[in-house]
């Protein structure tokens, strides 16, 4: 049995697989986010003893040995740990907007750009750096206090083994510090952001990522690998290996991936490239802020379920009756494929006629052509997987393969922790066949009427982008 672990933001989960790659049991336990006046946090102690209950509880599940296993979970934000791992204060989230004002002054004296030039990364408030230039400034105690300045599963993972340092991975250090040219720190970007006293608090980076043996949650002496974070242990879940083919996440988050061997600086600042295990092989990412959370949030105000989106979708044609929106929601902007702290939300063309169906095909087709947008940003040549709680309509799988003009590989279940596993695997020498581990579950094909439709319609959403942040950036 292989055991998978995805600390994500708002669900900490943990799958177990056969060796063919099978899903054979999941737990999960969903975990708090505080979210006060656009500062959002988390009790570290909440998540590690959420990771801790969710192993134990699979572990009792599923008969057999724990032949390895794999951690992942959410990147960016903050995590403050002492020496052993545990927490000065509460996380900063990645969904942090507390950092936006230090965000646009660098934007405004091109501190922004150079750190792009550098690293590849595109800064936005919920990244390391901002935040912690905040901290230095409003919060310089907790910074005193702490050892490492880490990312979620490395506090897991040290906690877990009980490992004398923390150490982060080539994935989660590549935003905003980490030169993708020698996989190391760039002191002139901590220089930049004024954090040049505080880089004593920037992790190890691992190469390979850490491995060690687990001493809670699993059996004692279980193998245990730490990382990629979730971006990209999605990608190895997903089979998306191969230069030119992607994968778009739709959870939480959008998030579009293309696997590349090229490292392109040149263009607007946005997105960032994502190391991996393998040295010259990269993700572009285009992680947007806000995916299937624009969608429940009009769920949500519209007084509808889940389980209504498909046939809701069904009652109203391309184009929601002239309904239009801009899926940007989150309180911190957009980040992918632009940086904009400041664009919000917006929805037109409604009327007393207009219908829930209306809303939420628009809805549907927003995240669509933001979706489009990413991953014509971050490069797809090649193939186009798709995964995330998204991939559960398979109403708005058709849709989004028609805005696409694709053909969409759904992969289904846990497809981190998925990843987690194999990239553990990789790093133990063990022999995982990881064609049939990333086998699709459903191939979804465009309609070619509705393609040509959603073309027109894809050209029309970025104009009325273009006048949205021309407004968010005055």
């Amino acid at each position: 049995m292989y055991v998978g672990i995805d600390v994500g933001t708002s669900v900490v989960k943990a799958a177990a697989f056969d060796a063919e790659g099978r899903q054979l049991a999941v737990e999960s336990r969903p975990v708090e986010l505080s979210l006060h006046g656009g500062f959002v946090e988390q009790d570290m102690a909440e998540v590690y003893g959420s990771v801790v209950d969710v192993l134990g509880k699979l572990t009792a599940r599923v008969d057999g040995p724990v032949e390895l296993a794999g951690l992942t979970g959410q990147g960016d934000g903050v995590w403050l740990v002492d020496a052993a791992g545990r927490p000065v204060r509460t996380a900063l989230s990645w969904m942090d907007g507390r950092a936006h004002e230090l965000l646009d002054q660098w934007l405004a004296d091109g501190t922004f750009e150079t750190v792009f030039r550098r690293t590849g990364g595109a800064m936005f408030p919920g990244s390391p750096g901002p935040l912690l230039a905040w901290l230095d400034r409003y919060d310089p105690k907790s910074l005193d206090a702490a050892t490492a300045a880490v990312y979620c599963k490395d506090m897991v993972f040290q906690r877990l083994t009980g490992a004398a340092r923390a150490t982060t991975d080539v994935s989660d250090a590549s935003m905003p510090f980490m030169d993708p040219r020698t996989r190391t720190y760039d002191n002139r970007v901590v220089e930049l952001l004024g954090l040049t006293r505080r880089r004593r608090l920037l992790p190890q980076v691992g190469d390979p990522i850490a491995t060690g043996e687990a001493r809670e949650g699993l059996p004692a002496g279980t193998r245990i690998s730490n990382g990629p974070y979730d971006l990209p242990a999605c990608a190895l879940g997903a089979g998306v290996t191969e230069p030119g083919d992607g994968l778009l996440i739709v959870g939480t988050c959008l998030a579009a991936l293309v696997a590349t061997t090229e490292l392109d600086l040149s263009g607007e600042p946005a997105g960032l490239y994502i190391s991996t295990d393998r040295p010259g092989h990269r993700l572009r990412a285009m992680p947007a802020m806000v995916g299937t959370a624009a969608l429940d949030w009009v769920l949500s105000t519209t007084g509808v379920s889940h389980a209504e989106v498909d046939g809701l979708l069904s009652e109203t044609p391309p184009g929601a009756h002239g309904v239009r929106v801009l899926p940007y929601f989150a309180p911190s902007g957009e980040r992918a494929p632009f940086v904009e702290p400041h664009l919000r939300a917006e929805l037109t063309g409604v009327s007393l006629e207009t219908t829930k169906a209306d809303l939420i095909r628009a809805t549907c087709e927003g995240i669509g052509y933001a979706a489009r947008h990413c991953l014509e940003a971050a490069g797809l040549t090649g193939a186009l997987a798709v995964c995330g709680g998204g991939t559960r309509s398979s109403a708005w799988m058709q849709l989004l393969a028609d805005v696409l003009g694709r053909p969409l590989r759904v992969v289904e279940g846990e497809v981190g922790a998925r990843g987690a596993v194999l990239a553990a695997a990789e790093r133990y020498g063990v022999a995982l066949d990881t064609t049939l581990w990333t086998e699709p579950t459903a191939i979804v094909e465009p309609d070619p009427g509705r393609s040509a439709y959603y073309s027109k319609g894809y050209e029309e959403h970025l104009g009325r982008l273009d006048v949205a942040r021309g407004r968010a950036g005055r």
